[in-house]
């Protein structure tokens, strides 16, 4: 059976308290532009967003796609980057522009690069890996190894158990996914993040660390580099932690036979 294709809540029928919540922290500061009443229009969004950003938006028409560019070319060429108004989807990726910038033109320049190598109508391994992370990625950042040992054999109730790690920072969790922020607009169906891993090193120089090691290849070669993360889990997240059978849910999934993730990221080096 087709999955149903997920349809964003109107913005008219949208509680504003849902922002409230942890998954929509790195967004507080642009708030104003998700919860007001009327949506901004793009040239609104240019005009707070581009001189952070480092690239302009402009609206996404009929015109605009008739010049023939690919989605990521039109931006590593031109600068530009095309928005559909009133969208949420579009919306979100705005803001991780200005917020994430040097991570969203790794991820674009390794995109362009792809696009020369295998055509507009091929997706390589890495172009795969590239988008899921861009759509649905989330960053980890690990204090020490030993944190993420529950993680890599899906033994759930002991990963997320680890409440003082969580509560105290040597487990951070940072949504970087614009359709991740997308579907947490209905926050009681939290989607699950794909992961990159940081380990050890500075936690607040987690961006560079990250837009260098996507930039060098070291990250984002394949889709299997990812990590499974279901945001139900992550405490103070969603209701009925502490219940019986809440890690038994379908987003909990157990680990696939063979499944193997790679070792975290250098969270000192990016390497």
């Amino acid at each position: 059976m087709a999955r149903n294709r997920f349809r964003a809540p109107a913005r008219a029928s949208l509680d504003a308290r849902v922002f409230a919540h942890p998954v929509f922290a790195g967004c507080a500061r642009h708030r104003a532009l998700l919860s007001g009443p009327n949506w901004p229009t793009i040239s609104h969004l240019d005009e707070l967003l581009s001189r952070e950003a480092g690239v302009r938006f402009i609206q996404q028409d009929d015109a605009l796609l008739g010049d023939g560019e690919h989605y990521e070319t039109r931006i590593h060429a031109l600068g530009t980057v095309a928005t559909r108004a009133e969208n949420w989807h579009d919306l979100f990726n705005a803001l991780i522009w200005a917020m994430h910038a040097p991570i969203k033109r790794a991820l674009n320049a390794r995109q362009v690069a792809e696009v020369a190598r295998h055509g507009p109508r091929q997706r390589s391994r890495a172009q795969c890996a590239l988008t899921h992370f861009d759509e649905a990625g989330a960053v980890v950042w690990a204090a020490q190894p030993d944190l993420l040992a529950a993680w890599d054999a899906h033994d759930w109730p002991a990963f997320f158990g680890q409440r003082a790690a969580f509560a105290g920072g040597a487990l951070r969790v940072r949504i970087f996914g614009h359709a991740l922020l997308e579907h947490a607009l209905v926050p009681e169906r939290l989607p699950t993040a794909k992961c990159l891993v940081l380990c050890g090193g500075d936690p607040e120089n987690w961006q560079e660390r990250l837009a260098a090691a996507i930039s060098a290849g070291v990250a984002l070669a394949d889709p299997q580099e990812l990590r499974p993360l279901p945001l139900a889990g992550i405490p103070g997240w969603a209701d009925g932690q502490q219940a019986p059978g809440f890690f038994d849910g379908d987003c909990f999934r157990p680990l696939r036979d063979g499944r193997r993730y790679p070792a975290p990221l250098d969270g000192a080096s990016g390497a």
